[in-house]
Formats: structure tokens, sequence, C-alpha cells
């Protein structure tokens, strides 16, 4: 089988292709400078894909769904898409998880069979976030809860939809507990040997809204199985 990804080196590809290629997969990664194939998915100079799988985990804050219809445009072979998005893309009313939402419903209209996954924040995005909150003297803490999500955790599950038949969107998938922001920030601090105060803060508007009612949130989907505690103890 071969298999195209995309983001093929960032924090879950770097997970995906490896396990990918453990399991037999003839795997391509695409990249903007050091893929095997070198494109820019948002300049929409992408060629035509000659795979029977592509794994698309490419994205930023902007741009999304531009970066994926030119994808998609290019995928008239591809038996089978795989596409990671993000818990809440339908219901936190924030600008970058509405391009996430628009990403799957490209997917979804483009006539390829696919499969969607949503899952929760990663660890190592969740320790970026609370570690620039943390060089703060004083921390504001904003009153949200996160299901933070091992990107390992991530890349199995991923690798098990690619080696798989398509079957639309998936259960969510996100971390194996529940943490406060102020948790986490405590874990953090905790595990740094650093002292701060911290300033509960209350996110403002309908995004905030969102957060303090868990849209956010699965506690009826899969679960990974390495907790933040273990993530921060490992370094």
């Amino acid at each position: 089988m071969k298999i195209l990804v995309t983001g093929g080196t960032g924090t879950l590809g770097k997970h995906v292709v490896p396990l990918l290629r453990a399991h037999g997969a003839d795997v391509v990664v695409l990249s903007r400078s050091n893929g095997d194939v070198t494109c820019d998915l948002l300049a929409g100079d992408v060629p035509q894909i000659d795979a029977d799988v592509v794994v698309h985990l490419a994205g930023g804050q902007k741009g999304d769904d531009i970066a994926t219809r030119n994808l998609l445009a290019a995928c008239s072979g591809v038996r089978h898409f795989v596409y990671i998005s993000v818990i809440g893309a339908d219901t936190v009313p924030l600008a970058w998880l509405r391009t996430k939402l628009a990403c799957e419903e490209a997917i979804a209209d483009s006539g390829i069979p696919f499969t969607i996954l949503r899952a929760a924040q990663f660890h190592d995005l969740t320790l970026t976030m609370v570690r620039a909150m943390a060089k703060l003297p004083i921390v504001p803490v904003p009153g949200m809860r996160l299901q933070p999500v091992d990107a390992r955790d991530v890349a199995t599950r991923i690798v098990e939809l690619a080696l798989g038949q398509p079957a639309g969107r998936v259960a969510d998938l996100a971390g194996p507990a529940v943490y406060d922001m102020q948790q986490l920030v405590r874990d953090y601090l905790d595990t740094t040997g650093k002292r701060r105060l911290t300033l509960p803060v209350r996110l403002p508007g309908k995004a905030g809204k969102a957060y303090r009612g868990g849209q956010n949130l699965t506690l009826d989907g899969d679960h990974g199985t390495r907790t933040w505690e273990e993530f921060l103890a490992a370094g």
C-alpha cells in the first residue's frame, strides 16, 4: 500500500510515518521543504498524487481550508483520505476551528472515500502554552478545562484508520483525564521547581462560554492511555 503523508515531520507525523513503515506501507512524505514530494499546499502547486491513501496531518493557524482543497484537487486516484481534525470544530466559535470544520466539509464533499478523526489538544501543545504562561511573574489562568492527549496515542489511531477502510467521521480521541487549567499550570510549575502566583481570569464571549461548557472535551469518545503527568515526568 502506498501512503502519502502531509505534515510527516511534525508533532504527529514524526510518530505516524515510522509506524506506517513498520506495518510495511510504502510511505511518501509531502512537505514544503524537506519531504519526498516538495510543494506548498497553500500555493496550489500540488502535483497529481500517486498514492492509494493520503494521510493529511499538515496544518496551521491560517489557510488550512485552502491547503486542504488544493490537496483534494490532486487526489483523483486516491482511494482513502484520512484527516486529523480537532474536537470542538463545530461547537467552539474560534476562527481556526471554523477552518478545521471547513476542511472536514470539503473532504466530505470531495467524493473521495474518507475518514476524519477529531482529537483533543496534544500534550506538546499544552506544554507550549503553559510554559509561555509561566514566564510571567503572575500567571493568568483562564477558567477552562482541557483533556490533553499524547501524540503517540493519536498516531497509533491514525495508523489503524489509514490501514483500514474509509469510515467517515469516527469517534473523537482525547486524553484519559480532564484537567482544570489551574492544575495544568501547577503541575508544570511543580515539575520545573518554579514558583509563580496565579490569577484566575474569565474567558469572554461565545468562545469563553463554549470552553466553560466543555465543548472542547469528549466523555463518550475514545481515550488515550498516556497521562499529562507521565508526559511531564518524561521531560
